[in-house]
């Protein structure tokens, strides 16, 4: 068995600028999906490639949203991709806007075969799913575990996609355990199962993978909570393994440069209601690549 430390999923070869898919919606004001996404991914070198999954004109936490589906044009702008020969090194889907998205996701997977397959599965939170996901949404979802090189849930959304109920916001050891194992007997090659509150003063990740035993990483917990967090920790994490940080070390910097963006977050208006702001933190990003 391999440490955590150990397993690297990506080398870079020199001055190469990696391409990845980001399967994610587009939110016009609200920080989270696309809007964390490309300029994460970009400042730490990546030659990002938008898959808009939908339009929405506010994410979910505000009142009033418009939400568009784009399911209908993405078959159409896939077939474009192809006639152009674009080439991808990785695919990184988030929140989708119908089960039908999954067939999508999976039509890359078969013309990419050799992309690394990343997926944040963006259903819910606090042992809630999404208004937006449907039943066929949330169980197509589940499709997409099998092969995935990182999953990245929260503990709702693990449980979920492990067919297990919902063991509260301050699991138990076992409990990690079993739905860790669940997620990898299903076929997750590595999973880092995001933000546990354990109630002393820290936020734990726990990393398990077919080739290494759990293990965890934690920072600093802040007394609030932020929209758009799961998605910057994740693009961040992503960030890391495409400049050949082992999966550990991502994780941890993913951790650490939340902590920090929610720090600046607090100086700035409407924070709770618009989310994370990550800007001044971009620059954490772009020291990857030194």
């Amino acid at each position: 068995m391999l440490l955590a430390s150990q397993v690297q999923l990506y080398k870079k070869p020199t001055d190469y600028i990696p391409r990845i898919a980001a399967v994610h919606d587009l939110c016009g004001y609200g920080k989270c999906s696309l809007g964390v996404a490309i300029p994460v991914l970009s400042a730490a070198g990546c030659d990002v490639c938008p898959v808009p999954t939908s339009l929405f004109s506010a994410h979910t936490a505000y009142e009033v949203f418009y939400m568009h589906d784009t399911t209908s044009m993405l078959s159409d702008y896939l077939d474009a991709w192809k006639q152009e020969n674009v080439d991808l090194d990785g695919v990184y889907s988030g929140f989708l806007g119908s089960a039908e998205q999954v067939s999508i996701i999976q039509r890359l997977y078969r013309e990419y075969p050799e992309a690394l397959r990343f997926v944040d599965p963006v259903m819910g939170d606090a042992g809630k799913i999404y208004p937006t996901y449907t039943d066929e949404l949330c169980c197509a979802m589940r499709e997409l575990v099998d092969g995935a090189d990182l999953l990245t849930p929260n503990m709702t959304e693990a449980a979920f996609l492990a067919s297990m109920d919902y063991p509260g916001s301050n699991p138990s050891k076992e409990a990690i355990d079993k739905i860790m194992d669940s997620l990898i007997g299903l076929g997750a090659h590595n999973v880092v199962l995001k933000g546990i509150v354990k109630g002393d003063g820290k936020i734990r990740n726990y990393l398990a993978g077919k080739d290494f035993d759990l293990v965890e990483v934690s920072s600093e917990l802040l007394p609030f909570m932020l929209h758009g967090t799961g998605d910057l920790f994740a693009s961040c994490c992503i960030a890391a393994i495409m400049n050949e940080r082992d999966l550990q070390t991502a994780a941890q910097f993913a951790s650490d440069t939340v902590r920090h963006a929610m720090q600046k977050t607090l100086k700035q208006p409407n924070y709770q209601q618009r989310g994370v702001s990550f800007e001044t933190t971009l620059g954490e990003l772009t020291a990857l690549m030194c």
